[in-house]
């Protein structure tokens, strides 16, 4: 036989005529419908941020071969593709350099320093959003159109706000670029058509987040609820185009399903109990690293597969399941616990000290919002005015998530009363609970707020505790209104610039108090 006929290769010998430069053709193709609707919504500088996403990656990883004196894989076409899902899951109101940074990390820090295309152990893609969302929280989160920066649809479903779900569905909404899942339908079910990603992972990925935000979510069942939250945070992007990744996903069919249900149920998780709502990128992540333990443990049979042959020839086999586990598992899973045994000593030792910090703080910040008072004492019977008013835990139907904590008299030194004191936390804040403590007069005019907590963006939100936020609602004493701008009527709250949701949780925190006090307390006396 003529040795040029030859072809010796490894494993596996079957090949398919479809070449990774085909299949990242077809997969860039497939999110081009998302891209046009990104583009054309958010205009020029939306086109400019996937334009300058597309062409740090393809730099980043050309440079990167050159340097190490690789062969350059940039025809393949993964490079543009990375670019291309970084760009669509970002803001399109970003600065440049924004997407060019998060392109160097995807391509030359999660791809490129792991071998390549096909030895990255994370979504490439996923890795660089994630990494600008850490690094870049502030801006990263700035959702501003025409210069109007507001909250998106997912952000406003977390704060139980209505939102618009025909612009959701269409991709008209403020959100990220790629924010259309009509357009992300169209090209997620032609890959799926085409058998080019698996349905075993895209399915279970929404199928695990709807039963998860359908039990979970305080709506049941309610389809116009669950299309809402499926419509948002990328839920549909990572089913179809992020968890689907071949390298990251696991091999066997089981392995996909439990790999996409794993990733859905985090993503409900996340979404209804995190401190973001847009955090969907996080629960890929998640599932890509737990691929390489459900590839261990779910294979699938061989052909020919005949059990007892197979512990023949393979000792380990013979082990129990148990002791086939590798030792450092073991060892982090023992040093885990340890180390979880150890902080729950400290917090039980701590707890009453902790406490105690928190109460004198508390009275602090009481004698901050009621500088007059000499001492608080409790208003008869204000537990059970405040469980009255609440209802599953929320006072009111127009204050979003915000719950009465806590009613006080405030008193002189005589012991007449001034005034009343609260403590009111609204959930609907960007980075968490925010509660305050609010002070009234005897007319039920605002005496103060002062926040006994605040986890807010750093230069942003946390301007809130600025005098010249907090000093408008002195001598309020109705339901306010919050405006963006400025205040020119009373009752008018001016938002700070870039941090429209936590302006929100504070005036609804502050409207809610002075409502319960005009509604509730002056009822009662």
């Amino acid at each position: 036989m003529d040795a040029g006929m030859m072809n010796l290769s490894s494993a596996p010998h079957v090949r398919d005529k479809w070449t990774t430069p085909f299949i990242m053709r077809v997969v860039f193709l497939s999110l081009m419908p998302a891209t046009i609707v990104g583009c054309v919504v958010y205009g020029w500088h939306a086109a400019a941020i996937v334009a300058v996403s597309i062409v740090a990656a393809v730099l980043s990883e050309w440079l990167f071969n050159k340097i190490a004196h690789k062969p350059s894989t940039i025809w393949d076409g993964s490079a543009v593709v990375t670019g291309l899902l970084l760009a669509l899951s970002l803001s399109p109101s970003l600065p440049l350099y924004i997407p060019i940074i998060g392109s160097v990390f995807a391509i030359v820090v999660a791809k490129c320093c792991f071998g390549g295309l096909g030895k990255n152990f994370i979504n490439p893609a996923l890795a660089g959003r994630c990494f600008l969302l850490i690094s870049f929280g502030r801006i990263m989160n700035t959702f501003a159109v025409d210069g109007i920066s507001s909250a998106t649809p997912t952000a406003n479903l977390a704060a139980g706000k209505a939102v618009n779900l025909t612009s959701m569905f269409l991709g008209t909404s403020n959100a990220v670029i790629g924010s259309s899942i009509l357009a992300l339908l169209v090209g997620g079910l032609v890959l799926w058509s085409m058998d080019i990603i698996h349905g075993q992972i895209c399915f279970s990925v929404l199928g695990g987040f709807t039963l998860f935000i359908a039990l979970f979510g305080g709506q049941g069942f309610d389809p116009t609820y669950l299309a809402a939250q499926l419509c948002g945070g990328g839920v549909v992007m990572g089913a179809f185009f992020m968890a689907t990744d071949y390298v990251t996903s696991p091999v066997s069919r089981l392995g996909q399903f439990i790999y996409g249900c794993t990733i859905g149920v985090l993503g409900g998780l996340f979404r209804l109990y995190g401190s973001a709502a847009d955090s969907f990128s996080y629960s890929v992540i998640i599932g890509n690293l737990l691929t390489p333990l459900i590839d261990t443990y779910i294979v699938e049979k061989p052909f020919a597969y005949r059990k007892n042959a197979l512990r023949g020839l393979d000792p380990d086999s013979r082990k129990p399941r148990y002791k086939r586990i590798p030792k450092p598992v073991i060892a982090l899973t023992v040093i885990a616990a340890i180390a979880g045994v150890a902080l729950s000593g400290v917090y039980s030792m701590t707890k009453d000290t902790i406490e105690a910090q928190k109460e004198a703080a508390k009275l602090e910040s009481y004698k901050v919002v009621a500088a007059r008072a000499d001492s608080f004492r409790a208003i008869e019977k204000a537990e059970e005015m405040i469980s009255g008013s609440h209802e599953n835990g929320v006072y009111g139907s127009g204050f979003g998530r915000v719950k009465i904590n806590a009613v006080y008299e405030a008193v002189d030194e005589a012991g007449n009363p001034i005034g009343t004191v609260m403590s009111i936390t609204s959930s609907d804040g960007f980075d968490g609970d925010v509660t305050i403590a609010l002070g009234l007069d005897a007319d039920g005019k605002v005496t103060g707020i002062a926040f006994t907590e605040l986890h807010e963006t750093p230069g942003m939100g946390m301007r809130a505790d600025e005098e010249s936020f907090k000093g408008q609602f002195v001598e309020q004493d109705s339901v306010l209104t919050l405006v963006k701008g400025e205040a020119k009527n009373d009752g008018e709250i001016a938002a700070i610039t870039g941090a429209s949701i936590t302006s929100t949780a504070v005036t609804n925190a502050v409207s809610a108090g002075i409502h319960f006090y005009q509604n509730v307390i002056k009822g009662a006396n």
